[in-house]
């Protein structure tokens, strides 16, 4: 029986990839899951394991030519065939009968880590539903990951006993990395537990065996003059690759710099009475990630911030005239937001640059406007992103911002629905906030906020009048928008709120 090698999935944007190390040669002995080759793609390096145990009887695609998704890498011959006879498969004979004694129709499923995204490459396990020896159903809910983006549920792939769980909750795990395993089949349940035990006497084998790291990282070790012990690897068992190695690197390099402008300084010292009422939590990855993107926007782009005030008062007459019938025929409410994504994306045909981004030494400019929502949720503050709103109706954009916050309060946004913002508009007024700076969300180079409604004296034809007002905020990348496209921008939007009719007429 001859077993084939193929290329796995390589990722949701990535369609070939490059045969870069061999570790095994026509003829060798193979054990199943053990490294074969390695590919390297334009994002990461992919390790190939052995898919049975076997011999290795031939290699289709050779050291440094390029294969697709699914290609035909190698052939492997069952052990029998290849005449090798070794202790091992004698005693996996003799247990044989057993097996089939009960139902003969189990097969061991991987769980795998599902597809996170383009952009995400790990994520944490942060709930198991189910132990080792429950009973599952297919599609059932296993465990929960946690992106630094979204919440992640991986369903059983098939029915049967959960025999291994290979991902603790707490524990990092690669794209691609596996979970878990369940036996499948009839007779899973009642060799859960026989599952169990060789797994578990395999374990301290597998530890103290030598882990080989990975070639090419090997060399990058040798070049850079790092010893292993100075790279966490993320590879199977711990076995370095060459993006280890890379992260390494970049980490020696800038370490010099965060201890110059920011020493970690240990905590002040606290009283026994007082650490006794503390609570330490550790920060969620979305926490952790918010905290690292918004400090990155501070130190990488050029941010300030220009103010300016609304009158509401055309805007709530027109709401309050309107809402009823809105909502009667619509079926959704109609509120504040649709005012301002209209009013914004109206104003960034005019000054386009605060539509458009920076990369390297190029300006790309937007020709649409993918809006980013800001809203809060119980684990913290997402951007769901809603597309083309300068092309959508006001219902349409009213009914796209309750969907999408819904979800994202449920923690049910995927990847795709959180990527490819243009601008972005943040409402603190609904927390009653007053005034505030809101921070880019990189690589966009403006944001809008939008603060709490109060009423205050206005002088309006020369007398006093009590107007509905609204302080806004934009925020901007100077290096792309200049001051005068700033405040043009921001007095667009002023115009078009403080008289709809605009909107209407394009003006």
């Amino acid at each position: 029986m001859t077993t084939e090698v193929r290329v796995p999935t390589l990722g949701e944007s990535v369609t070939e990839a490059t045969v870069a190390t061999w570790f095994k040669k026509p003829g060798d002995a193979v054990a199943q899951d053990e490294m074969l080759c390695e590919l390297e793609t334009d994002k990461v390096t992919v390790e190939v394991p052995a898919p049975a145990a076997g011999t290795l009887a031939e290699i289709v695609a050779k050291e440094g030519e390029t294969v697709g998704v699914d290609a035909l890498l190698a052939n492997i011959s069952a052990a029998g065939e290849a005449g090798q006879e070794t202790p091992e498969p004698k005693a996996a004979t003799k247990e044989a009968p057993a097996a089939a004694a009960s139902g003969g129709e189990e097969a061991a499923v991987d769980v795998m880590v599902p597809t996170l995204g383009e952009s995400v490459s790990e994520a944490t396990v942060s709930t198991w539903f189910k132990k080792v020896g429950d009973t599952v159903a297919q599609d059932e809910m296993l465990c929960e990951l946690e992106t630094d983006k979204v919440s992640v549920e991986v369903p059983a792939p098939a029915a049967g006993t959960l025999t291994e769980i290979s991902a603790e909750e707490g524990a990092t795990v690669q794209a691609s990395a596996k979970l878990g395993v369940i036996s499948a089949g009839a007779g899973a349940t009642a060799a859960a537990a026989p599952a169990a035990a060789p797994a578990a006497a395999e374990a301290p084998a597998a530890a103290s065996k030598d882990v080989a790291n990975a070639p090419s990282a090997e060399k990058a070790m040798a070049e850079a003059g790092l010893s292993a012990d100075q790279v966490k690897g993320s590879g199977r068992d711990g076995r370095i690759m060459k993006e280890d190695v890379a992260s390494a690197i970049s980490a020696a390099k800038s370490a010099p710099a965060a201890t110059t402008s920011a020493p970690a300084a240990p905590r002040a010292p606290v009283s026994a009475d007082d650490a006794s009422r503390e609570e330490r939590v550790k920060m969620t990855r979305l926490r952790q990630t918010i905290a690292r993107r918004l400090k990155d926007s501070q130190n990488t782009a050029a941010m300030l911030t220009t103010y300016n005030e609304v009158d509401m008062t055309e805007v709530m007459a027109l709401r309050n005239e309107y809402k009823d019938l809105f909502l009667k025929k619509h079926g959704v409410k109609l509120g504040f937001m649709s005012f301002f994504t209209k009013a914004c994306a109206h104003a960034l045909k005019e000054v386009p640059e605060v539509n458009a981004e920076i990369d390297g030494t190029d300006i790309i400019y937007k020709n649409f406007v993918h809006m980013g929502i800001a809203a809060g949720t119980p684990t913290g503050l997402v951007v769901p992103v809603i597309r083309d709103v300068d092309a959508m109706s006001f219902a349409g954009i009213e009914k796209a911002i309750a969907e999408k916050g819904a979800r994202a309060r449920d923690g049910k946004l995927s990847m795709a629905e959180m990527q490819g913002g243009t601008f972005t508009i943040s409402n603190g007024g609904v927390y009653g906030s007053l005034m505030s700076s809101p921070i880019l969300n990189p690589p966009q180079s403006g944001i809008l906020g939008m603060h709490k409604i109060q009423d205050r004296p206005m002088a309006i034809n020369g007398k006093v009048e009590i107007r509905p007002m609204m302080y806004l905020a934009l925020s901007y990348d100077h290096r792309i928008v200049d001051g005068k496209g700033a405040v043009t921008f921001l007095v667009r939007v002023k115009e078009a709120l403080e008289d709809p009719r605009r909107l209407l007429m394009d003006l």
